[in-house]
């Protein structure tokens, strides 16, 4: 038969495993001076996390992406202003400034009632439990599902399909997707897919294979298309950060063919031309340029 002490010890140990299973405490979210959150998932449960340090990157520092900062801008001043408006899609080759583009659209109109929830692809099974965390709010919410694709047999898709569709998992009105992918229909296609293709009425229609890898993305209203850049794109980009970048240093750095040549080269060793191999590149650039002259 255990003594007192044994049986409380045993009852510290048994509080002490169970604290483990559960979230720790955390406050509601204060959105009047948050901005954006994360939906931490813990054990059985979830919750609201707010994000304290932003990027405070804005519109006016991307360059190269014109087309799609204005459709994204005009969307989402559609959305602040209780207008009808997309989910969208944004997809791409990495670094070509996806979520950057969203980050400083926040940045833009935090002011103005936006707001961000950053989701998970594991945690897309949660949606019900984020909708209903900002239930009632006076903002309008951007869940932002950033890098997301799908492989084959993972199920989480179909929860984010119902949500887009306004079925079981419906977002709330003050709510939309932007999600950011490499997969422009979220899952990977291959060339057996062409396969189920057949004639009908000499109509050319996709088989039930592609048809359901196209099903999630045809649920965004708006595609918007981020490509690598040519070379004079990447040059002129470089171009334009060297500049931004030496005058917040109040240096001047000539834009000649030396920095060119040496662009090129960085982006060949990158293998890529895009708007992050141009800020890489531009860093470094100035950033040796400041320290020839600290010396």
């Amino acid at each position: 038969m255990l003594t007192d002490e044994e049986l409380k010890e045993q009852l510290r140990r048994v509080l002490a495993s169970v604290e483990q299973l559960l979230p720790k405490a955390v406050g509601k979210v204060d959105w009047s001076s948050c901005r954006a959150a994360n939906w931490r998932r813990h054990s059985l449960a979830g919750y609201l996390e707010a994000i304290t340090d932003l990027d405070p990157v804005t519109l006016d520092d991307l360059f190269g992406i014109d087309q799609q900062k204005q459709i994204l801008d005009e969307n989402t001043r559609q959305f602040i202003q209780g207008f009808p408006s997309n989910n969208v899609l944004l997809w791409g080759t990495r670094g070509t400034g996806k979520s950057t583009l969203v980050r400083a659209l926040l940045n833009a109109y935090a002011d103005q009632g936006l707001r961000v929830i950053q989701v998970d692809k594991d945690d897309l099974v949660n949606l019900a439990d984020v909708f209903a965390a900002i239930k009632g709010e006076a903002y309008r919410f951007i869940v932002l599902c950033d890098d997301l694709s799908f492989e084959p047999g993972e199920s989480s898709y179909k929860v984010l399909k119902s949500a887009l569709d306004g079925a079981v998992y419906a977002a709330p009105e003050n709510v939309r997707f932007y999600v950011t992918s490499n997969r422009r229909h979220l899952l990977p296609e291959y060339e057996t897919d062409n396969l189920g293709f057949k004639m009908v009425n000499n109509e050319l229609h996709a088989g039930e294979g592609v048809e359901e890898k196209t099903s999630l993305s045809d649920r965004f209203g708006l595609w918007v298309p981020f490509h690598l850049f040519t070379q004079d794109q990447y040059l002129d980009l470089v171009g334009q950060l060297v500049k931004k970048h030496a005058a917040e240093h109040q240096i001047s750095v000539a834009l000649d063919n030396e920095l060119f040549t040496a662009a090129v080269k960085w982006s060949r060793e990158k293998s890529k031309r895009c708007g992050r191999t141009a800020l890489q590149f531009s860093r470094y650039w100035v950033g040796q340029q400041l320290l020839k002259r600290s010396n």
